[in-house]
C-alpha cells in the first residue's frame, strides 16, 4: 500500500522539522537531560540567540521539547526532550554519530565530485 499524497505532505512537515540542522543538534544535546538556554546555546556552537529561540519555539511546537519556568530571580527556564521527543532521540543521535563518523569521506567525496564537474 503506497501513502497518499497528503499523508506524504504531513511527513514531509515533520521530517522538515526534525531534519533541520539545528534542530538535530538540540535534540541530540537534550537527550542526555534538561537544559537552560545559555547552555544550549554553548554546546550548539554557532547557533545564534535568534536560531535557538525559534528552533526551540519549533521543536515546542511539534510536541518534542517542553519549556518551564521556575519562579526565581532571575527566572529560570529549562529545556527538556518530551517522551515524543526522547523516542526521537535515538534515531537523531545515530544519524548525528553516523554524520561525525562519515565527514571526512564525505567531504573526500564532494571534492572529488567537484574536481571532475569543474573540468567539463
Amino acid at each position: 500500500m503506497q501513502p497518499d499524497h497528503n499523508d506524504c505532505r504531513g511527513v514531509a512537515s515533520i521530517l522538515a522539522r526534525v531534519g533541520d540542522k539545528w534542530s538535530v543538534f538540540v535534540i541530540m544535546m537534550l537527550g542526555d537531560g534538561p537544559k537552560r538556554f545559555n547552555e544550549l546555546k554553548r554546546l550548539v556552537g554557532g547557533i545564534s540567540q535568534r536560531m535557538l529561540t525559534l528552533t526551540l519555539r519549533g521543536l515546542e511546537r511539534d510536541g518534542l521539547v517542553t519549556r518551564t519556568v521556575f519562579p526565581t530571580i532571575p527566572p529560570r527556564v529549562d529545556y527538556e526532550l518530551t517522551d515524543l521527543g526522547r523516542g526521537l532521540s535515538g534515531p537523531v543521535k545515530a544519524l548525528g554519530e553516523w554524520a561525525m563518523a562519515h565527514q571526512d569521506q564525505i567531504e573526500d567525496s564532494r571534492m572529488r565530485f567537484d574536481l571532475r564537474n569543474d573540468r567539463q
